[in-house]
Formats: C-alpha cells, sequence, structure tokens
C-alpha cells in the first residue's frame, strides 16, 4: 500500500510540540464521544520527546487508558523496556490509575506475555490512537520483514533483528483495531524505508491503517527536504 497521508515538521521539536496538542484534542475528542481514551504507545527516542511534552502539559485523566505496542523481553523495571521509558518520562507523575497503565508483562517471556497480553484485550474495544515509529528496514512495533505479522492480539517474536532477541508485538490487525493510527518518523536514517513504502514495497508498517485515519508525521531530514 502506498505512504499515507503526511505532515512535514521542520525540525524534531516543532513536530513534536504539535503532536502533543493535537494528540490532547484528540483525547478530548474520544472521551466527548464515548467518555475514555484508548491510547497505544511507542517506544524511541521522538516518542520519548513526545511524552515528556505531554508530562508538561499534565496530560491524563482518569478517562485515559494506556497499552503498548510491543515490549522486549527484559526483566520488570529494566531501563530499556518501553514501558518503562514512558512511565519515567509521563506517567508515574500523571492522573492516570496505575491500572489503566497496562504494560506487557514481557518478563515472562515471549509466548507467556503474548498469550496475556491478548487475553487483556480480549474485551477491549477498537483504539483511540495508535501511535507507532518505523524501523530502518521498515518494521514498526515488533513486527520485522520476513516474519509473521498477523495472528491473534499479541505476538511472540523470536530471533528480532536487534537485541534483545525475544519481544511481545501486538499484531498488525490489532494495531488497525483503531479509530487513528499516528506514525512518528524522524531523521535521515529513515528515508529509504519512506522511500520503499511509497513505492509500494510489502513493509510490516504498510500493513497497520486505521480505521478512520492514518497519518505520518515526519521531520524535513526523514522526508528528505533538506
Amino acid at each position: 500500500m502506498p505512504l499515507p497521508a503526511s505532515r512535514v515538521f521542520d525540525t524534531p521539536e516543532i513536530l513534536v510540540r504539535t503532536l502533543a496538542d493535537t494528540l490532547l484534542m484528540q483525547a478530548s475528542a474520544s472521551i466527548a464521544q464515548h467518555g475514555r481514551f484508548h491510547l497505544v504507545l511507542a517506544g524511541g527516542t521522538t516518542p520519548r520527546a513526545l511524552y515528556e511534552a505531554l508530562a508538561n502539559r499534565d496530560a491524563g485523566s482518569d478517562k485515559w487508558h494506556i497499552w503498548y505496542g510491543d515490549e522486549r523481553c527484559l526483566p520488570s523495571g529494566h531501563p530499556e523496556r518501553n514501558n518503562v521509558m514512558a512511565e519515567t518520562a509521563w506517567l508515574a507523575e500523571s492522573r492516570i490509575p496505575p491500572e489503566q497503565r497496562r504494560p506487557i508483562p514481557a518478563e515472562l517471556g515471549a509466548e507467556a506475555a503474548a498469550a496475556e497480553y491478548a487475553a487483556r484485550l480480549a474485551d477491549v474495544p477498537a483504539f483511540d490512537l495508535v501511535l507507532l515509529g518505523l524501523g530502518e528496514d521498515g518494521h514498526t512495533a515488533s513486527l520485522f520483514p520476513g516474519r509473521a505479522w498477523t495472528g491473534a492480539d499479541a505476538l511472540a517474536v523470536h530471533d528480532a533483528p536487534k537485541p534483545p532477541p525475544d519481544r511481545v508485538s501486538l499484531s498488525a490487525d490489532r494495531l488497525s483495531n483503531s479509530q487513528a493510527v499516528w506514525f512518528v518518523v524522524t531523521g535521515t536514517d529513515k528515508r529509504e524505508a519512506l522511500r520503499r513504502w511509497g513505492e509500494g514495497t510489502p513493509l510490516p508498517a504498510a500493513a497497520v491503517r486505521g480505521r478512520l485515519a492514518t497519518l505520518v508525521w515526519m521531520d524535513r531530514a526523514a522526508a528528505n527536504q533538506g
């Protein structure tokens, strides 16, 4: 599938500020519509900056529900886990109740954690917003080229190209079961993946589409515009 609609910003800093403000508007609209906001978080450097911006805006309330697109199979509390990064940057000081911040229990191992997270998601309606990154190889979450992208809501991932080899990822189908999907892409090292995506190469990222909207947020470096 071709590259979705995109928004290009001069710098990552401007992107993050606009993204944070737009995310808050999305949350308000979802809460007004059906009384809650189910948000799926991504890992990475730019998402961390986004979470810090959300913390500065005092984002979150008891209407927010936090999920994760993927997680590394590392011990609970390990600094390289996505949920630890998000908690440190934003969630720990937010007004979102702890029981509504749902990390993937990746410390259990890939298979057990995937099964448990899929069970938690079984009765959860469509997400309101999914945040995703894009790898240099076109992967997103922990859905890598040449591996399964579909199946259960949560998948056990082994032999990931980057350490640690074992991970858990929401499937492309479950990530697509969202009103909106936003990819956040910065840096010159993402240009090739964006080019291949735009040419219709069947990358994992191309398999994820929001029900109502899919948008790529990128800086000029990623967009090859200077």
